[in-house]
């Protein structure tokens, strides 16, 4: 089976009241600040070395923030589900527009790409302000930037996040995976 079914938040609420499970697929320091209550947790990145459906498991429910990376990867999670699977449409984004509860730990930082967007729109942001103003020398940092963002969307490495990483507001112990 390569095609999963998406199913609405409320559809969703009905097939786990029946026994189904909720994963989420998304990274540990998104899980960590948000997530729905109940949902297990097990990242895209795992999906090669264990599958994300345990024995007893009969139907899962995928689930990432706005169901883009669920769908995306479709027929990877139907692969690996030894169990009946649907996406949740919409995803994190869509079970809180309809009201269903979630849990959020603000003490968490935020996820780390959006860490990378932050400062990386800062350095392009600062490096044009200071190429106008002071010198246009500066201009290369805008440069580099693009071309460290461009590197990271080709490669899938992205030396940015591995440094935020890094900082010590990402160190904090995130909640283990259920």
């Amino acid at each position: 089976m390569s095609e999963l079914k998406t199913v609405t938040p409320q559809h969703a609420v009905e097939l786990v009241r029946a026994g189904a499970v909720l994963v989420d697929i998304r990274e540990a320091d998104e899980y960590a600040r948000e997530r729905i209550p109940g949902a297990r947790h097990h990242a895209l990145s795992r999906l090669d070395r264990e599958s994300p459906a345990r024995a007893g498991d009969s139907v899962v429910v995928f689930h990432c923030r706005s169901g883009a990376r669920t769908k995306g990867n479709a027929p990877r999670l139907a692969a690996a589900s030894a169990c009946e699977a649907y996406i949740l449409e919409g995803g994190l984004d869509a079970w809180k527009k309809a009201g269903l509860p979630i849990e959020l730990d603000r003490n968490q930082p935020i996820d780390i790409m959006r860490q990378v967007q932050i400062v990386a729109g800062s350095l392009v942001v600062i490096g044009v302000v200071l190429g106008f103003l002071v010198a246009p020398g500066f201009y290369v940092l805008s440069g580099f930037v693009g071309a460290g963002l461009l590197f990271a969307g080709v490669s899938g490495f992205c030396g940015m996040a591995r440094l935020l990483g890094l900082m010590p507001w990402n160190r904090r112990s995130l909640k283990p995976a259920q």
